[in-house]
């Protein structure tokens, strides 16, 4: 397909998914164990630390007008099923979660789920074609005890004249987790902390739990002001479209509500990024691990190349939002597990790194030292081509999700094991740094955390790079010689990335505790937030001695901390104030700042598939408030849609300044990133030159300068005064078009690769 420009791709996308999406997907489906026959992915699933109850229990209590039937497509053979009007079941158990199993068709309508006598929901089991085994309804986040569900047919469907159907197949109990200890060797006093660590009314952070995600989240981005979205692998998701899991998902800020989104290949530890126009894409995944996993034993489509597409979409219902895909005009030259993804100054992506296949610790015969950019691009006679990084061979085994940003002069930042460099794209040079220090390596599966600290106008947006955890484990040792007991890191190291700066090197400080697979959030205040994490081992599951369940690391860091890198030295951290969770959140967790100022937390499941056991798969949604939610909060009341480099404009804007003659006030820009991992790809925040007018109810804002300071593309504008931020605004950086697309680069590269052409590594597939 040629390309004049690359509005006429998403042309093209739009096109395309009229024709394709509606196709019902090819499913190798979910082979047992022993199994040769494929079968389609039912959504029925019995996590480990589960418990199934099929429709025959004698603990399920049917009204008078239930009928049992038979049928191998049934657990365990049978179904029960009723059309008439007010038959109901009744069944108690204990466990915090509940799935229900039935059958779905057009002749099904709605019922009425009751838990402990209370109405939840009002579900309808109708769908477009026969469909058994689906989950009807689940709920996650029941209190630790006993409870009983009621199910009750209505016999009604909108548009239905005739008597409806509601049937039950099986339940599935998810027993209650328990409350992990606190990983601390030391006792904990029973004696009141000193004043000076007492936390004051205004100091008090709230943390909350509501919502589920629905799918298990492993990567995050906040896509909206009123929607996240959230992307998973392949796996039993209770959230599901077209009668299988869904792996993708909107999560809805304000209600809680999930809306499956639809992915056609496997996107098992995927990277992705905005691009200048606003177009979201993740990037890579994972071939079908069909000889390691059976319930990820997934489609004809493997992820390791794909490119898939999400357009801006600022739907509040998210009516119409969905990705896309068509790996025959739109994939990498390259395959990428386990690949970092950044926006660049010109609002084209860059994509580094990553495994060619399935694995672990990365080494020779799997490792992609390179580089490329979608769109594509002709730089140093690659023509589309990837680019090789001298960086990512030193930097074995401990290399995968390297960290990267672009800095104020256009170059890029990386950070892989305990090395770091500054990568001049324009000329294809790097120029090495010093090691992170004390042997620290802070890249998967030694996962650290990072971030580019605020970039001012102030002092011409120095930069300067924060990197904190990580593990000193030799990640040149084979996995029986490592365990999940492995102490972690609590090392925090700072450099300016100038001349100066970099002479001077790496500055260290320790966290209160040890942190592996932390994540860093950058809040509107210019601090940073450190949350989940664990105090031992090391990311990926299944791997190494003393596994819990599966799970390659232990001890689970349940209270965040909070970092002011403007405070002295030996004072930047502290946890005034700050609850602690019961909530482990070690492999694939994620945090983000969400717009009105919270952080919201979710995601871990350090298991194969979905599972229940000690570590199980999390879908409960945290809400972290930091003390500035509960003030008077300024508010912008006049933002443009779009704000151009250098660009003058005016905002309206109510200061509630908090007692002050002279307010502080601060406006800046932020991405907020795509989250996975503990890589926060694109988070980033952005001063921007200010003047307050006379009266204080307008402010006069100049774009940042170029694209190097702000990569063009989504941002979220917020105002700052005396410490205390408005909810941020959404807006786009730049002039809002597509990245420039070379043709002759994108014609090259569909020339010289095939959408699947590393089919052979799927037996290589999986975090084995």
């Amino acid at each position: 397909m040629t390309l004049h420009s690359f509005s006429l791709l998403f042309y093209a996308l739009a096109t395309l998914c009229l024709n394709v999406c509606a196709v019902d997907l090819a499913w190798n489906g979910h082979t047992t164990p022993g199994s040769t026959t494929p079968a389609r992915f039912s959504p029925y699933y019995v996590p480990p630390g589960a418990k199934s109850y099929d429709s025959a229990s004698p603990l399920v209590l049917y009204s008078a007008g239930w009928t049992e039937v038979y049928s191998k497509s049934y657990v365990h053979n049978s179904q029960r099923g009723t059309d008439q009007v007010g038959a109901y079941l009744k069944f108690s158990f204990e466990g915090c979660g509940i799935e229900w199993f039935g059958s779905c068709n057009r002749r099904y309508g709605i019922s009425h789920v009751y838990i402990d006598r209370v109405l939840v929901q009002k579900v309808d089991a109708w769908c477009d074609k026969e469909r058994k085994q689906q989950r009807i309804f689940w709920d996650f986040a029941l209190s630790k005890g006993k409870h009983t569900i009621q199910i009750v047919n209505t016999g009604e469907r909108p548009g239905s004249t005739q008597p409806c159907f509601t049937s039950l197949d099986a339940f599935v109990v998810t027993q209650c987790p328990g409350v992990p200890s606190d990983p601390s060797p030391s006792p904990r006093s029973t004696s009141p902390p000193p004043a000076s660590l007492q936390a004051q009314p205004n100091e008090e952070w709230t943390l909350e739990q509501k919502g589920s995600t629905g799918v298990h989240a492993m990567q995050l981005a906040i896509i909206s002001p009123t929607h996240a979205m959230i992307v998973d692998k392949v796996e039993h998701n209770p959230l599901t479209l077209d009668g299988h899991p869904a792996w993708a998902a909107l999560f809805n800020l304000q209600s809680h509500a999930v809306t499956p989104l639809s992915i056609k290949s496997n996107s098992f530890c995927a990277g992705g990024s905005f691009l200048s126009n606003g177009t979201l894409i993740v990037v890579g995944g994972n071939p079908v691990a069909e000889n390691k996993t059976a319930p990820a034993d997934f489609g004809d489509v493997n992820g390791l190349q794909s490119i898939r597409f999400f357009q801006p979409c600022y739907s509040s219902s998210a009516a119409g939002c969905d990705i896309y895909e068509n790996p025959s005009q739109f994939r990498m030259a390259s395959s990428r597990w386990y690949n970092t993804v950044i926006r660049m100054p010109d609002g084209s992506a860059m994509i580094i790194g990553g495994s060619k296949k399935g694995g672990w610790i990365n080494n020779a015969t799997t490792n992609n030292p390179t580089l490329e950019y979608f769109p594509p691009k002709s730089l140093h006679g690659s023509n589309g081509m990837p680019i090789h990084l001298p960086f990512l061979v030193d930097t074995l085994n401990s290399n995968l999700f390297p960290i990267a940003f672009v800095l104020p002069d256009g170059t890029i930042f990386m950070a892989a094991n305990n090395d770091a460099m500054i990568y001049n794209w324009k000329d294809n040079t790097e120029q090495r740094l010093p090691s992170i220090p004390n042997g620290v390596r802070v890249t998967y599966p030694m996962a650290g955390t990072a971030l580019l600290l605020p970039l001012s106008p102030s002092n011409n947006y120095q930069p300067e790079i924060f990197i904190c955890g990580g593990s000193t484990v030799d990640d040149t040792k084979p996995s029986y010689e490592i365990s999940s007991q492995a102490p972690a890191s609590a090392q925090c190291s700072r450099m300016v990335l100038t001349k100066d700066g970099i002479q001077e090197g790496w500055k260290t400080e320790q966290m209160p505790e040890a942190r592996l697979m932390p994540d860093a959030v950058l809040l509107p205040t210019g601090q940073v937030l450190i949350v989940n994490g664990a105090g031992t081992g090391i990311s990926g599951y299944g791997n190494v001695l003393h596994q819990v369940g599966a799970s390659n690391a232990d001890n689970p860091v349940l209270k965040s901390v909070l970092y002011t890198p403007s405070a002295p030295e030996g004072s930047r951290f502290s946890q005034v104030g700050m609850p602690q969770s019961n909530i482990p959140r070690l492999y694939h967790s994620v945090a983000t700042l969400v717009p009105d100022g919270r952080v919201m937390i979710a995601g871990s499941n350090p298991n194969l598939d979905r599972s229940a056991v000690k570590y199980g798969t999390e879908y409960r949604v945290e809400w972290l408030s930091p003390p500035y939610m509960s003030k008077r909060r300024p508010q912008l009341k006049k933002v443009p849609k779009q704000l151009d480099f250098g660009q003058m404009v005016v905002l309206s804007v109510q200061l509630q300044p908090q007692g002050q003659d002279q307010p502080d006030v601060k406006v800046a820009l932020m991405d907020l990133g795509y989250v996975t991992h503990a890589v926060h790809a694109n988070s980033r925040m952005v001063y921007l030159e200010t003047a307050l007018s006379e009266y204080g109810t307008e402010l006069t804002i100049t774009g940042p300068p170029n694209g190097n300071v702000y990569p063009p593309g989504p941002a979220w504008i917020v105002v700052v005064v005396d410490g205390i931020p408005s909810v941020a605004q959404q807006l786009i950086i730049g002039d809002g078009k597509s990245p420039e697309v070379d043709e002759e680069a994108q014609k090259n590269v569909l020339l010289n690769t095939s959408p699947d052409q590393y089919e052979d590594s799927k037996s290589g597939g999986g975090e084995e």
